[in-house]
């Protein structure tokens, strides 16, 4: 039987290549896939919680790479690996690398400067990390942790709620996160930041 992911609004399909990675044969759809990659996602929550880490570390594309990495290492082959597709969303996979050293580089500077308050900067960061889409999966769950990491670890505030709801499931407050991400596609960052402290 092959892995039926079915994809809700917002996420981005996997190609059948992709889907070859998968680590437990024994997932057939995307229920028990999410329910997997909540385990391991949790997981890599408690890994990270009770390091210190420093904003060199933090702002490198290996932490990226191993953030990603512990958050699915146990359902695909390819977790901390950029993704060597093309999707609906992102940039060319042949450019990850550069924009992403781009992105941290803009990061760096915006805390040297103090350019945005720790939420926005934290969102900012979010918000271009999963606009880049380094990953062929987990991008929306790995930009909310990395953001998480940035404003607890290099500010020292409370970690994010995210509207406190269920965004890997169609609903109310999918729709409001989406509504939020488009807007801060054209620029204005207002309800994501007001969202990701809902």
């Amino acid at each position: 039987m092959g892995l039926d992911l079915e994809h809700i609004n917002g996420q981005t399909p996997l190609d059948e290549e992709e889907k070859q990675g998968l680590l437990i044969p024994t997932i057939a759809t995307r229920e028990e896939l999410d329910e997997f990659e909540q385990q391991n996602v949790e997981e890599a929550f408690q890994w990270i919680i009770g390091k210190s880490l420093k904003r060199e570390k933090v702002l490198s594309e290996k932490f990226i790479c191993d953030v990603h990495k512990q958050m699915f290492n146990q359902i695909w082959k390819w977790a901390g690996t950029f993704r060597q597709t093309q999707k609906n969303i992102g940039v060319d996979y042949w450019m990850i690398s550069q924009e992403l050293n781009m992105l941290l580089g803009d990061v760096v500077l915006w805390f040297q400067d103090k350019v945005f308050e720790p939420d926005e900067l934290a969102i900012r960061f979010k918000h271009r990390i999963v606009s880049i889409h380094c990953f062929s999966n987990g991008n929306g769950r790995h930009s909310r942790l990395m953001a998480d990491i940035i404003i607890e670890k290099l500010f020292d505030l409370e970690l994010f709620s995210w509207g406190e709801g269920d965004l890997s499931n169609e609903g109310d407050t999918r729709l409001t996160y989406l509504k939020a991400l488009k807007e801060a596609d054209n620029g204005s960052f207002d309800s994501l930041l007001k969202f990701a402290r809902s």
